[in-house]
C-alpha cells in the first residue's frame, strides 16, 4: 500500500520515456506480507534481477492503462484479428477500415493459418482513444472471428 501524505488528489503525470540521463529515485512501499511473497515468486518466475525491476515493469503497465484510460496520449500497439478470408468482401473491407484510419496504421501483415483463417497483425501509433475506435471496427466486421487491441508504454519515435 503507497501511504499518502496528503488527502489532496494530486494528477498523475503521463509516462515518459526514459532516458540515460534520468536518476533513479528510491520510495518505500509497504505490502501485505502475502502480496510481497507473490511479488518474490514473480520475480523468481519471470527472471527479474529484483524487486525494483518487476516493480517498475509493473509500473509502466499500470501508467500504459492509464494512459489508454484518457485516451489522448499517443501510444504504440498492434490489433491482432483472426479472419475467415473466403467471407465475402471481408478483406476489402478491412483493407477500407484502415484506408479510413491510415495515420494510424503504420504497417501490417497477414499470415495464413489452417482452415480457411488469416491471422492479420497491424502496427498502430496514435491516441488511445483513436486506436481503439480503429481496433473496434476492425473486429466488429462480420468474419472477424477474434480480435485485439494491445498498448505499449510510448509511442514510437518520429519517421524522418
Amino acid at each position: 500500500m503507497i501511504e499518502k501524505s496528503t488527502s489532496a488528489v494530486l494528477p498523475v503525470p503521463m509516462p515518459k520515456r526514459r532516458r540515460k540521463s534520468d536518476k533513479v529515485a528510491r520510495f518505500s512501499v509497504s505490502l501485505p506480507q502475502s502480496l510481497l511473497d507473490e511479488l518474490d515468486e514473480m520475480v523468481a518466475s519471470r527472471g527479474y534481477q529484483s524487486r525494483s525491476q518487476a516493480v517498475a515493469a509493473l509500473a509502466r503497465e499500470g501508467l500504459v492503462e492509464y494512459a489508454s484510460q484518457l485516451g489522448t496520449t499517443s501510444v504504440a500497439g498492434t490489433i491482432n484479428l483472426v479472419y475467415d478470408h473466403r467471407k465475402p468482401g471481408l478483406q476489402a473491407r478491412l483493407a477500407a477500415i484502415q484506408h479510413k484510419y491510415f495515420i494510424l496504421v503504420v504497417t501490417s501483415m497477414h499470415v495464413h493459418l489452417e482452415n480457411h483463417n488469416y491471422l492479420e497483425v497491424l502496427l498502430v501509433q496514435g491516441p488511445a482513444d483513436e486506436l481503439r475506435k480503429l481496433a473496434d471496427e476492425l473486429v466488429t466486421c462480420s468474419g472477424v472471428k477474434n480480435g485485439r487491441l494491445s498498448l505499449t508504454a510510448s509511442a514510437m519515435p518520429p519517421l524522418k
